[in-house]
């Protein structure tokens, strides 16, 4: 499955990022409001902190699981001349996470993964992640479109959605997938000064001190220093 069809795909299949994006906070509501002092770079609050690492010491996916998460992740995002793939974003790990930090996704994942082990089994006689990369894509073409009308699919379909929909979040909000989108940030503009035409259309003009001070170029990334 083609990574440039592949997220065709998911944006003709209802992602539904933005919901996925405030994981983290959504079960801490009780957590103490008064503290706002940052945990670290990304402003968590020490609160905030001690639960992320509680979370992560805990384990949800049995090792099994989490080889064919791998292994369904990078269907929907294999490795290409842009970047790198799924696994290579960590998104296993995000998914994780995510189903022990909002638990209503737990029964979905753990159902959809054993159908698929199910499904190939019945198809191939033996578990999704140990059959071959073309039986893998074959499954995965039955459920991976939200128009599939076969009624033994309908399971597969509606888990493949959250498989693919978690895929999405977790490698376009990692370093591999905001380069890959080439994603800048908040950066500030470059500002030149005043164009020479309008300085002299009004007979103005820089004096030597501002020229120095506010528009070398090799100095546009250093903090300026005002004189008291």
């Amino acid at each position: 499955m083609d990574r440039r069809k592949s997220l065709k795909v998911i944006a003709v299949g209802s992602l539904s990022v933005g919901t996925i994006l405030a994981a983290g906070c959504a079960d801490d509501k009780a957590a103490d409001q008064k503290s706002t002092a940052a945990a670290d770079e990304y402003g968590r609050t020490p609160e905030e902190e001690k639960r992320d690492a509680e979370l992560r010491e805990e384990k949800f996916f049995t090792d099994a699981e989490l080889a064919t998460i791998a292994v369904l992740a990078n269907i929907i995002i294999p490795a290409d001349e842009v970047s790198g793939s799924a696994t290579d974003a960590e998104v296993p790990a995000f998914i994780e996470f995510i189903v022990k930090d909002q638990p209503h996704y737990q029964v979905p994942m753990r159902g959809g993964l054993r159908w698929m082990d199910l499904k190939s089994v019945k198809l191939f006689d033996k578990p999704f992640a140990e059959a071959t990369k073309a039986q893998q894509i074959e499954l995965v073409e039955k459920i991976a479109y939200p128009a599939t009308e076969d009624p033994e699919m309908s399971q597969g379909v509606s888990f493949f959605k959250t498989m693919r929909d978690l895929t999405a979040t977790g490698f376009f909000t990692s370093k591999v997938g905001l380069e890959d989108l080439k994603y800048q940030g908040n950066r500030p503009n470059a500002w030149d000064g005043v164009p020479a035409d309008v300085l002299k259309q009004y007979g103005l003009e820089y004096d030597e001190k501002t020229l120095a001070q506010c528009l070398k170029m090799e100095d546009r990334g250093k903090i300026m220093t005002w004189e008291g």
